[in-house]
C-alpha cells in the first residue's frame, strides 16, 4: 500500500513543481524553437541532470514524439511525470530492455514519423558523456541529433551522480537549442560520437555562461 502510493504521489509532485517553476520563470529561447509547422524530425538530446524542465518544450500540443527513459524505479517516475504532462515515452536503457527499446522508437520514427528524446549520458552516466547508444539510434532512424540545455540564473544541484540541475523560482530562464548534427550509417562510429559531444558541451557552455553577461 505505502508503495502504490509513492508511486502515485511523486510524478504528480513533480508535475506541480515542474508547473510552478514554468510560470514563475521569465523563459527565453536561444536557437531554432520547436515548431510544428516544421515537417523535419529531429532526435532531442538533453544532460540527465537538465531533465526537469525538458517538457515545457512541449507545452501546447506541439510536441508529436517520444522520449526514452530508463526502465530503473527512478525512471518509473520521471515516465510517470512526463505521460502526466502528456508526452508519450519508450522505457529500456543500456542495461535494461535497450534492444526493445531502440526498436520501438526506430518504429515511431519511420511509421508515425515521430521526433525522438533522449539522455544521451542516462541512466546512470558518465555524467555529461554522450553513450554509444546515442549514435546507435541516430544512425539507424536518420535523424539530426540536436542538442538541448537550459540553464536559469539562479538554480540549486542536487547531491546525486548527475548533480541534478533543479532551478530557483522567480528567476530568468534561458533554453539553448543548438545546430542540428547530421549522423549516418556511412560516417565513422567515433568521429560522429565526438561531433554529437562537441554539440552538447557547446550548448550546456552557451546556456551555463548566458546569465554572467
Amino acid at each position: 500500500m505505502k508503495d502504490r502510493f509513492i508511486t502515485w504521489i511523486v510524478p504528480r509532485l513533480i508535475k506541480y513543481i515542474f508547473l510552478f517553476l514554468e510560470k514563475s520563470i521569465r523563459w527565453e529561447v536561444v536557437g531554432e524553437d520547436y515548431s510544428r509547422d516544421d515537417p523535419k524530425r529531429y532526435l532531442y538530446a538533453f544532460w540527465h541532470a537538465r531533465l526537469l524542465m525538458i517538457p515545457k518544450m512541449s507545452r501546447g500540443g506541439i510536441w508529436h514524439g517520444y522520449m526514452l527513459i530508463s526502465s530503473h524505479r527512478d525512471g518509473g517516475f520521471i515516465a510517470d511525470t512526463i505521460h502526466l504532462l502528456g508526452i508519450e515515452t519508450v522505457r529500456g536503457s543500456s542495461t535494461r530492455g535497450g534492444a526493445k527499446a531502440m526498436l520501438r522508437m526506430v518504429r515511431a520514427v519511420r511509421e508515425e514519423g515521430r521526433h525522438l528524446g533522449i539522455t544521451p549520458d542516462g541512466p546512470k552516466g558518465p555524467r555529461e558523456k554522450v553513450q554509444k547508444g546515442t549514435i546507435q539510434l541516430a544512425m539507424k532512424t536518420g535523424l539530426p541529433v540536436v542538442p538541448v540545455c537550459y540553464a536559469t540564473s539562479r538554480y540549486w544541484r542536487v547531491n546525486s551522480w548527475d548533480r541534478f540541475y533543479i532551478p530557483k523560482p522567480f528567476t530568468r530562464g534561458v533554453f539553448v537549442i543548438g545546430d542540428p548534427v547530421v549522423v549516418s550509417e556511412e560516417d565513422d562510429f567515433d568521429e560522429s560520437l565526438q561531433r554529437v559531444q562537441l554539440a552538447m558541451d557547446e550548448a550546456q557552455s552557451k546556456a551555463d555562461r548566458y546569465f554572467n553577461k
